[in-house]
C-alpha cells in the first residue's frame, strides 16, 4: 500500500518521488487539496501558467473518454522540458481512465488528480493506494497545531505579530478549510497592516463568523462557571452589536446539547462520543470549557437551566418600549446565575 502518512505528507509534496508520477490527493478539506496539488504541480513543471507544460483536465470528461489520459500522460511536450496534468474530479466515476493509466504509468509527466472526500472502499482511492505507481494523500481538517503553524506563516510574511487572546479568537475560527483559513489570514493582516500587532478588535472586526464566537465565547464561559470570564464575554458581545436575545438564544442552543451529552454519558457512551455528537461540530478550542461544563452539570440541573433561560427568552420577546431596556441586564443576569450555579457544582 502506497499512502502517505500525514506525518510524511509535505515532505512528499516538496520533492514529489518520480518513483511515483501518479498522486492522488483527497479529503474533506477541499482548500487543502486544493493547495497541496498546485505545490505538487509548481514542483513539478517549470511553469505552471505554460499550457504545454500543464494540461487540465476534468473527470468527468475523462469518464466518457478514458483513453484521453493515457493518451495525455505520454504525450511529448512539443518544446521539450517537464509536463504535469491536473485532473479535478467530479461527480462522475473515471476510475476506469486511472487504473489504464496505472497500467502504463509515464515516466515524464506528472499526474496529479485532486478529488473531495473519498471512502475507504472508493475504487479511486483503493487502486492508487494500492499501486506502486501512484502515492494517495488524504486532506484531513487542521487541527490546533496545524491551525497554530498557519497563523504564524501568514503573520510572519506579513510582519505582525499577535496577542495571546486573539490568536485564541482567530484559531477557533479556522481549520475546517486551509484556503479559507489562508483567506481570513490574509485578510486580517491586511486590516491591521502597519499596527505591528494583531489585537483582539482586529479579530472580531474582520473576520468571518466573528458574531458566532463571541456568542460561543459567552455561553461556554457561563456553563463551565467562570463567571468573570462570562460577564467579560457578555460585555464585548453586546458592544459588538449582538442583541439580548440572540446571547440567549445560543445559551439555550448550549444547554439542549449538554443535556443531550448527558443523557448519552449516563447511558454509557464515553466522553468523546458525546461530544461528537454536537451539531454543528465542536472546534478543538471550545473542548476544555465543554468538558468542565459537562463534568459540573446534572440532567437535572441542565433541565432546570433550560426552564431558565427558556423564562428569560420569553420575557426578552414579550418586552416592549421603554422597558426593552432590561433585556441586556436580564439576559446577563440569567447567564451570571448559570455559571454562578455550575462553579458551586464543582
Amino acid at each position: 500500500m502506497v499512502a502517505i502518512k500525514a506525518a510524511d505528507a509535505e515532505a512528499f509534496i516538496a520533492r514529489p518521488d518520480a518513483a511515483r508520477p501518479i498522486v492522488l490527493v483527497f479529503g474533506p478539506d477541499a482548500g487543502l487539496a486544493r493547495e497541496r496539488a498546485e505545490k505538487i504541480i509548481h514542483a513539478s513543471v517549470d511553469d505552471p501558467r505554460d499550457p504545454f507544460a500543464l494540461a487540465r483536465l476534468e473527470g468527468d470528461d475523462l469518464a466518457s473518454t478514458p483513453s484521453r489520459l493515457v493518451e495525455e500522460a505520454h504525450t511529448v511536450p512539443l518544446f521539450g522540458g517537464k509536463r504535469a496534468i491536473w485532473v479535478k474530479a467530479g461527480s462522475r466515476n473515471f476510475a476506469p481512465a486511472v487504473e489504464a493509466l496505472l497500467a502504463a504509468p509515464p515516466t515524464e509527466c506528472r499526474v496529479v488528480i485532486e478529488a473531495g472526500d473519498l471512502r475507504r472502499n472508493a475504487p479511486l482511492r483503493t487502486m492508487c493506494e494500492k499501486s506502486k505507481a501512484a502515492a494517495a494523500i488524504p486532506c484531513y481538517a487542521d487541527n490546533a497545531r496545524d491551525v497554530a503553524r498557519l497563523i504564524d506563516e501568514e503573520l510572519r510574511v506579513a510582519k505582525l505579530t499577535i496577542a495571546p487572546d486573539a490568536r485564541s479568537a482567530l484559531a477557533a475560527l479556522l481549520g475546517g478549510d486551509r484556503q479559507a483559513s489562508r483567506g481570513e489570514i490574509r485578510k486580517l493582516a491586511l486590516y491591521a497592516h502597519g499596527k505591528g500587532r494583531v489585537e483582539l478588535d482586529d479579530v472580531l472586526a474582520v473576520c468571518t463568523d466573528a458574531a458566532t464566537l463571541a456568542l460561543d465565547a459567552v455561553v461556554d464561559a457561563a456553563f463551565a462557571g467562570k463567571a468573570k470570564d462570562a460577564e467579560m464575554q457578555f460585555a464585548r458581545a453586546s458592544a459588538a452589536g449582538t442583541s439580548a436575545g440572540a446571547i440567549v438564544a445560543a445559551a439555550i442552543r448550549q444547554v439542549v446539547q449538554l443535556h443531550k451529552a448527558r443523557i448519552a454519558i449516563d447511558a454509557g457512551l464515553s466522553n468523546d462520543e458525546a461530544l461528537g455528537a454536537f451539531v454543528p461540530p465542536l472546534h478543538f478550542s471550545r473542548r476544555p470549557l465543554v468538558e468542565s461544563a459537562l463534568a459540573a452539570w446534572s440532567t437535572e440541573r441542565l433541565t432546570r437551566a433550560m426552564e431558565q433561560l427558556a423564562q428569560t427568552a420569553r420575557d426578552i420577546r414579550h418586552m416592549r418600549a421603554p422597558l426593552d431596556s432590561l433585556s441586556e441586564p436580564l439576559a446577563q443576569r440569567t447567564l451570571l446565575s448559570i455559571a454562578t450555579s455550575a462553579r458551586r457544582a464543582r
